[in-house]
C-alpha cells in the first residue's frame, strides 16, 4: 500500500499594523458629557459613522457595569468603540470592545477642500449685437469688438482697443487705462468723439462729412506727419 501524503499547511501570516482613531475621553458627569456628544452630532449628524473611536478611561473611575452602560450609549448614537483605554483590565468583560495599551497622540488633519481655481478675467468683450443710441459698452479690461454699427448718442468705453464692423456715429474712448498704444477701428466713421488715452484724436471733426472707407485712429507718433 502506498503512503497517503498529506498536504502542507499554510503557515498563518500576522502583521502589525496601525490605525488612526478618534479618542474618546469621558468626565464626570457622564449625562453631561453624553449631552455634550449629543449636541456635536446634532451640528454633523453622522460624523463619527464608520470611524474608528477609542474610549480612554483613564479621567474617570467606572464599575464594569457603567462602562458597559457608556459603551451601549454610544453605540445607540452609531458611535462604534474599537477599543478601551486607561482602565484595568479587570473591570472589562469578554463582551466589551479589547483593553488597548501603547497608544500615541497625533494631529488629525481634516481634508479642506480646495478652492475653485480663479477663473482669468476675459481680456476682450464681443458684442454680437449693434449698440443703440442710448446705450453705454464700458469695458477697462481691454478690447471691445461690435458686430455692427453703433447708433448715434451711444458710448463704448474701453481699457484697449475698440473694434467696430459697421459705422461708428456714437463716442469712443479707448486706452481709458492709459493705454496710448490703443486704435479705433471702423468700417465707417461718422463719430461724435474719438478719444484715446484721455485725449482727443486730432482727425475728429463735427461737419456733416463722413468717411466711408474702412479707417482706424490712434495717437500720433514722434515723427508723425
Amino acid at each position: 500500500m502506498h503512503a497517503r501524503a498529506e498536504p502542507a499547511r499554510q503557515q498563518v501570516r500576522l502583521r502589525g499594523r496601525s490605525y488612526v482613531a478618534f479618542v474618546f475621553c469621558p468626565v464626570v458627569p457622564i449625562v453631561a458629557w453624553l449631552e455634550e456628544i449629543d449636541a456635536t452630532l446634532a451640528r454633523s449628524p453622522g460624523f463619527f459613522v464608520g470611524k474608528p473611536v477609542v474610549l480612554d478611561l483613564s479621567a474617570v473611575d467606572l464599575s464594569q457595569s457603567a462602562i458597559a452602560h457608556l459603551v451601549t450609549s454610544l453605540e445607540t448614537r452609531n458611535i462604534r468603540v474599537l477599543g478601551i483605554a486607561g482602565v484595568d483590565e479587570s473591570h472589562l468583560t469578554t463582551s466589551m470592545p479589547p483593553l488597548l495599551t501603547g497608544g500615541r497622540h497625533c494631529v488629525l488633519e481634516q481634508n479642506k477642500p480646495k478652492p475653485p481655481e480663479a477663473k482669468p478675467k476675459p481680456t476682450s468683450l464681443l458684442l454680437e449685437s449693434p449698440v443703440r443710441s442710448g446705450q453705454s459698452i464700458i469695458f477697462t479690461e481691454g478690447d471691445v469688438t461690435v458686430l455692427g454699427s453703433v447708433g448715434s448718442g451711444a458710448e463704448i468705453v474701453a481699457g484697449g482697443s475698440i473694434h467696430i464692423y459697421g459705422t461708428l456715429r456714437g463716442r469712443a474712448m479707448a486706452g481709458v487705462n492709459g493705454n496710448s498704444a490703443a486704435r479705433i477701428y471702423c468700417q465707417r466713421i461718422e463719430a461724435e468723439l474719438l478719444v484715446i488715452d484721455a485725449r482727443h484724436h486730432r482727425g475728429v471733426t463735427t461737419d456733416v462729412e463722413t468717411r466711408r472707407d474702412p479707417d482706424q485712429h490712434r495717437l500720433p507718433r514722434l515723427g508723425d506727419a
